[in-house]
């Protein structure tokens, strides 16, 4: 008995029984999704991950960042501080009609008499998806809302053109996920951390 006390005050005294801290992964369809990302300077916390599937097709990958835990878009708009969405492409996709499907799903979330304000901001988003021309299997986009700085796109690790600088259209944007008609309403339960 005097052995045991005497091995745990010895483990006490070390730290060896000090709870080991792993970057935790899961595994969605053959992707990485790590519990933490970087952006802005700030570590944000994995708020959920799932799958897009148009028809049967899994299309990709999709996992949400924030400061704090948001299970609506108006508080992912109210959050604090950076986040970030992204996608892990799980088959080959055309950038232009992806580009379109992003686009209407702006029209299917936002009120008709607020769409003319966000016409330049789509412009310029189907122009970045034109130049991209395919999305490989394993590429990736990024969205990263970065408070001072506004939208960063980043498409197969490069930096897409200027920030998008209005809240407004980063919230048109994120309605296509989180708006009243999700692209696809079981990734929009995943990433909010609803399933």
């Amino acid at each position: 008995m005097k052995f045991i006390h005497f091995f745990a005050a010895v483990l006490m005294a070390t730290g060896l029984n000090a709870p080991v801290v792993y970057a935790t992964t899961q595994d969605i369809q053959g992707v990485k999704i790590q519990d933490t990302a970087m952006v802005g300077g700030t570590k944000l916390q994995l708020n959920g991950a799932g799958t897009r599937f148009k028809g049967p097709f899994k299309v990709y990958v999709g996992d949400l960042y924030t400061t704090k835990k948001v299970s609506s878009l108006d508080e992912l708009m109210a959050a604090p501080g950076p986040k970030r969405l992204s996608m892990t492409f799980l088959r080959e996709i055309e950038a232009g009609p992806f580009g379109k499907l992003l686009t209407r799903g702006v029209e299917d979330n936002v009120p008709k008499n607020e769409m003319s304000k966000l016409v330049p901001g789509l412009i310029r988003m189907s122009e970045i998806f034109t130049v991209n021309k395919v999305l490989l299997p394993g590429e990736v986009i990024t969205l990263d809302w970065i408070p001072g700085t506004g939208m960063v796109i980043t498409a197969k690790g490069k930096l897409q053109g200027e920030p998008f600088k209005e809240p407004e259209f980063y919230k048109a944007i994120m309605s296509i996920w989180f708006g009243p008609v999700p692209a696809d309403f079981k990734l929009k339960d995943a990433l909010l951390g609803q399933k």
